[in-house]
């Protein structure tokens, strides 16, 4: 036989094994449960225990022994370094398998195969600087990241600026991020023709560069985001970027962000800006396969307007958001 949990009131229950890796009502609460191999099940409830077991017998012998140091300058049981004592913009403890090993069995517990990437937490690089200050001043600087996208699409290698319609406030901002572009080695060079109120970009060619443009910026802005929002509140929760999943019917799909938060519970999160209409259906479906709650799959689309994001929201199972909405709505989920 198989076994019935109910994910909300955590109802028991035998049934048929036919239905295994299904969701079901649940006949209590009436609440979405899974059904599990009854034998997948138990074992997977003997391995959860004997981790906790390890893990409270390496947190008896952390109090024997006094803190000590590795040849990276990281404490030896880095998990249990506080949040708080490391630069979330320079580090690369959130790629460590540690902190994203919920997030596997999460998955794994729902017969959906899991590949993190290590590589997408590791924030020692300038992505996510460079991203942060994209979406803090989205308003102004989305056109030029859009003009940025759309001449390297076209395999062109110069980006042409005209500022004589943007206010002085505007080119000040236009400015600082197109220093550090360069700083950062994202363009080549630039040359700001202050007479004519131009500005020439000359891009670099690499794939990650690219990659960036053409979309990543998002992912780093909203991972971002969430780190600091966890470094704020001092808590630290498995997160993952750019997870690929495959279910059981061997249907994948990428997943932008994705953590466990404080209760428990999967937030999804997508990114997208300017046409994201015809998307909707296929996060709604993706929504459903997971069987995420609608206030934790979120859509961030950056630059949309307030009350079209709570408008779409009504509408669909799924939970609108732009840029400035993300965070305040996180924290109602804790």
């Amino acid at each position: 036989m198989a076994i019935y949990k109910c994910d909300a009131c955590h109802h028991l229950q035998e049934t048929s094994n036919e239905y295994i890796g299904k969701n079901a009502k649940c006949p209590k609460c009436k609440e979405k449960g899974t059904i599990y191999n009854t034998l997948s099940y138990i074992q997977e409830i003997t391995e959860n225990n004997l981790f906790l077991k390890n893990k409270l017998h390496e947190i008896d012998k952390r109090t024997e022994i006094d803190t000590s140091e590795t040849n990276d300058g990281l404490l030896t049981v880095y998990d249990s370094i506080p949040i708080d004592d490391f630069d979330i913009h320079n580090t690369n403890i959130f790629s460590k398998q540690d902190y994203y090993a919920p997030i596997i069995k999460w998955f794994k517990q729902r017969y959906i195969q899991a590949k993190v990437n290590p590589k997408m937490m590791d924030t020692t690089g300038f992505f996510d600087e460079v991203a942060i200050y994209i979406g803090n001043n989205f308003n102004t600087i989305g056109s030029i990241v859009n003009q940025i996208r759309y001449i390297q699409n076209k395999k062109y290698d110069t980006v042409k600026i005209t500022l004589s319609k943007n206010s002085n406030k505007e080119i000040k901002q236009i400015l600082e991020f197109c220093k550090k572009l360069h700083q950062y080695s994202f363009i080549a060079r630039y040359n700001f023709q202050k007479k004519d109120n131009i500005i020439y970009l000359t891009l670099q060619s690499i794939p990650k560069i690219k990659n960036f443009f053409n979309g990543l910026w998002m992912e780093w802005f909203v991972l971002i985001q969430i780190m600091s929002f966890f470094k704020e509140k001092n808590i630290t929760l498995p997160i993952v970027r750019g997870v690929d999943i495959t279910f059981e019917d061997k249907n994948k799909n990428e997943l932008d962000i994705f953590f466990i938060n404080n209760q428990g519970d999967p937030v999804c999160i997508e990114c997208k800006t300017g046409e994201f209409r015809q998307d909707l259906n296929k996060y709604f479906s993706l929504q459903k396969k997971l069987n995420i709650k609608k206030e934790n799959f979120l859509l961030c689309v950056f630059g949309l307007e307030e009350d079209q994001a709570k408008g779409l929201t009504s509408m669909y199972e799924i939970t609108l958001v732009n840029e400035s909405m993300l965070i305040p709505h996180i924290e109602s989920l804790f």
